[in-house]
């Protein structure tokens, strides 16, 4: 996350469909962590293939949660196919493989993802005092006005656009 705090209200422009997919593992058995451990460290060489190659990709933005046992990232892709390209690249398909072969069936480690497909002048976002974030991050990241100050507003005006 980025240090610069935006001090005010701000919110993201919806103009653009998006697709947010999110991603995760659980540690099912701590102790296990020849199972887990290579599942978690291949995930930072995709993100960084992701933010080199971001315009190429249609890949905008990710932001990575982590917890006692369980690891979730929320990304931002431009559409439903560039993700879809991604998962069938060389580094995601090796990755996946390597996965599928340390641990199969084995149930140290659990896998999941979830792809949402939002449509333009369908989501609304307000950040107030932050470091670009979430949508702030992966749109067009604008000052909140008269036009824009409420849940609704930025709904239908948005769309109006």
């Amino acid at each position: 996350m980025e240090t610069k705090v935006y001090t005010g209200r701000y919110t993201t422009e919806n103009d653009q469909d998006v697709v947010v997919f999110i991603i995760g593992m659980c540690i099912n058995k701590i102790l296990a962590i020849r199972k887990w451990g290579p599942v978690f460290m291949a995930m930072p060489r995709m993100i960084q293939e992701l933010y080199k190659n971001q315009d190429e990709l249609g890949f905008l933005s990710t932001e990575s949660y982590l917890g006692l046992r369980t690891t979730m990232m929320v990304q931002y892709w431009r559409s439903t196919e560039d993700l879809l390209a991604y998962a069938k690249g060389k580094k995601h398909l090796t990755a996946w493989q390597h996965f599928n072969k340390k641990v199969g069936e084995n149930d140290a480690v659990g896998f999941y993802h979830e792809t949402y497909q939002i449509k333009a002048g369908t989501y609304e976002s307000v950040y107030r005092n932050m470091p670009l974030f979430g949508m702030g991050n992966a749109g067009n990241h604008i000052p909140i006005d008269a036009q824009h100050n409420s849940a609704r507003k930025r709904l239908q005006g948005m769309k109006a656009k």
